[in-house]
């Protein structure tokens, strides 16, 4: 007890004392507005979107009804509170498993795995029959010296041996996305592509995850035991497995809901985000209903108390962020191509803020306790990182990092260069003693053990799979952050500086020279 009180103690003065020096962004009193953010007010719009998937099959996952009617819902509420309410559109199709799959080991040990069981079929899987050797990718280590997460397999062209093309990839979970691995082995000439979780506590079942729309071949997680029983074999000769799959994958729309503030520095944009839809087994309350509840009430409250940013607010809600981030990376893509990224000062994400057996956890911006991705992280994430450090620091709460390696809808911002943020309450990762002696609840269960489970299991993520603690101190950081940077005179980085300058002096000659072309017959007299 003793020990974890000073680790406690060291962890907020360290966020205390580093948040001034490191932090380019004005302090902003957030007081008002964190007062008004209640509990209360999430978990009314959590309720909705409850009722909302109760009355639409159970979930309201990308496609579906119930996310055409959870589209609606923000839209109503949001045009109600006085925003610029928009609906942007992108590609996105509509996947169906028909029946059965077959997943088999012909030789050298024929067995017969089961379905939800052993493995998952992944969304958006081509639907074909394919019987062919399992090559592993050259570097999968097991267990992953890094411990959970931490293995690279599959994530570069040079992970798949020259015999990976006709035959399955095998791949283990790590560091990158899903739909990269599997984009990876389809480059690679892969026929079909296993991938297998990493084994460790909380991340040996299989999981329902996906693969990017119309992928060409067959994409299937499997457990951690069955993964590394291929792996094996496939170290002492050749591994013939037989892969069934009757899917189809219809090409259909989807919509992100985008909302902005009507007063507010337009050069100056901060995107506050976080994805509307669930999977396909639940609701999705909290994951990531949290997250959207929040929003949707910190933008309420926002207009109830007349607050005027100074930056311009753009509140996102994203479509399809199960499917692999594809709303948030079709509308980057978007404002790249038309010049609008250059608009936006930050992101901040916000993907699960309720976890019932919590822990506060800040995306790690500047690298110090995680290793960032290659690439590192734009210029400015480590100043948003120590906006939300200062403001726990400030209520005497500790927090943990959380890796900021772009796999939730904040990674098409940064591979674009705008510094992002945010917070999680965790998913499947399990609490350590540590944590328990300050976050309470208990070590060696999941964050969440709803994450992301089995439809076999029952719609588990609904109303009763939060913790109001969590979402009380979550939601006052995320609004305590909102605020700050909407309020900041100070953009994140120099560069931003310069830019805002650039741009209000390009609107400033774009306005003269209007009211000079409308004044132009005047002058001539």
């Amino acid at each position: 007890m003793r020990r974890g009180l000073c680790a406690v103690v060291a962890s907020v003065a360290a966020a205390l004392l580093l948040a001034p020096a490191a932090s380019a962004v004005d302090q902003v009193n957030t007081k008002k507005l964190r007062k008004a953010v209640t509990v209360d007010g999430i978990l009314e719009h959590e309720r909705a979107l409850q009722r909302i998937a109760i009355a639409n099959g159970g979930n309201r996952a990308a496609t579906t009804p119930g996310y055409d009617a959870s589209v609606d819902y923000v839209v109503n509420r949001l045009r109600d509170a006085g925003y610029r309410v928009s609906l942007d559109p992108f590609d996105f199709p509509t996947w169906e498993l028909n029946g059965p799959s077959t997943l088999e080991e012909v030789s050298p040990t024929a067995r017969t795995f089961v379905e939800d069981t052993d493995y998952i079929v992944s969304q958006f899987s081509a639907g074909a029959d394919v019987t062919a050797n399992v090559v592993p990718t050259n570097d999968i280590v097991i267990p992953p010296p890094g411990g959970a997460g931490s293995s690279t397999s599959g994530c570069e062209p040079g992970d798949f041996p020259a015999e990976t093309a006709g035959n399955i990839a095998l791949m283990m979970r790590g560091t990158c996305p899903f739909v990269q691995k599997y984009q990876m082995a389809k480059d690679a000439g892969a026929v079909a592509a296993l991938i297998f979780n990493d084994g460790f506590e909380g991340r040996v079942e299989p999981l329902f995850i996906t693969s990017p729309p119309n992928i060409g071949i067959p994409t299937i997680m499997v457990s951690s035991t069955i993964g590394e029983s291929l792996y094996s074999e496939a170290q002492t000769g050749p591994v013939s497995v037989h892969i069934a799959v009757d899917a189809t994958t219809t090409p259909n729309d989807e919509m992100n809901v985008i909302a902005d503030s009507r007063s507010g520095n337009r050069n100056r944009t901060i995107v506050v985000g976080g994805h509307l839809d669930s999977v396909e087994p639940g609701p999705g309350i909290n994951d990531n209903g949290s997250g959207v509840s929040t929003l949707i009430e910190i933008a309420e409250q926002v207009a109830r108390l007349n607050q005027n940013p100074r930056n311009r607010l753009r509140f996102a809600f994203w479509g399809a962020e199960e499917a692999g981030l594809v709303g948030s990376t079709a509308y980057v893509d978007e404002q790249v191509a038309n010049g609008g990224i250059e608009q936006i000062e930050a992101n901040l994400n916000f993907d699960m803020l309720g976890s019932p057996n919590f822990v506060r956890f800040v995306y790690d911006g500047d690298g110090s306790a995680i290793p960032l991705p290659p690439g590192g992280a734009p210029p400015g994430s480590a100043q948003i990182e120590q906006v939300f450090l200062r403001h726990f620091g400030s209520q005497g709460l500790v927090s943990d990092p959380t890796a900021f390696d772009g796999r939730s809808d904040y990674g098409p911002f940064i591979a674009n260069g705008v510094p992002a943020g945010g917070l999680f309450s965790g998913a499947e990762g399990i609490k350590t003693q540590r944590q328990e002696s300050i976050y309470g609840g208990f070590a060696g269960l999941a964050y969440d053990p709803c994450y992301h489970v089995p439809p076999t299991n029952g719609a588990c993520d609904d109303i009763f799979n939060l913790s109001n603690t969590s979402l009380d101190q979550m939601s006052d950081a995320t609004a305590d952050a909102t605020w700050t940077l909407a309020r900041s005179r100070s953009p994140i980085t120099e560069a931003q500086t310069a830019r805002a300058a650039k741009a209000a002096k390009a609107a400033k000659r774009a306005k003269r020279s209007k009211f000079w072309k409308y004044r132009g017959p005047l002058r001539l007299r």
